[in-house]
């Protein structure tokens, strides 16, 4: 995942708050997602990323800002169903205009949600999470992203191909 990858999401991320909200957010800068880093809250959705690039995006918020934003549109239900819809349709929006950006080849899935405090996310092991913070209206969310060229991806099984017929593991 590049510089320019990244920057694409952060102003989608932008752009996002801005549109629908009518209020902006601070991006602050990615970092390297830790093991000990605690980066996901109590609503979470993953978009799966195929084609191109292989990995996921998360977006995870606590409910007090899901709360608010799912008020703030309109909706008058408040119920924990209705905040992941939103908290999904969030990670949709956004890795959905990423893909206006890299082109058809960033294809990505429908998003799965997780609610509740101790829902587990799993982040793939074989290449670095991103964790771009956001602060909207006082509340701090993150989008999380674990992407890989396809290129890097064949290249990596290549070298686990040439390898293995060496005996090598």
């Amino acid at each position: 995942m590049s510089e320019d990858d990244l920057k694409v999401f952060v102003k989608g991320t932008e752009r996002f708050f801005a549109q629908v909200t009518a209020t902006s957010a601070e991006v602050s800068t990615p970092f390297v997602r830790e093991q000990k880093d605690r980066v996901v809250s109590d609503f979470s959705a993953v978009i799966g990323v195929s084609g191109t690039q292989r990995g996921c995006v998360y977006f995870t918020a606590p409910r007090e800002m899901v709360a608010e934003l799912v008020k703030r549109l309109g909706e008058t239900e408040q119920t924990d169903e209705i905040y992941a819809d939103y908290v999904g349709e969030i990670a949709n929006t956004i890795s959905g205009n990423a893909r206006e950006f890299l082109g058809s080849g960033f294809m990505i899935s429908v998003p799965v949600v997780f609610s509740g405090p101790s829902h587990d996310v799993r982040f793939p092991r074989d290449m670095p999470a991103f964790v771009i913070p956001i602060m909207w209206s006082g509340h701090n969310s993150s989008l999380i992203l674990c992407l890989k060229d396809d290129v890097e991806i064949e290249k990596q099984a290549s070298l686990a191909e040439a390898l293995s017929t060496l005996g090598v593991n």
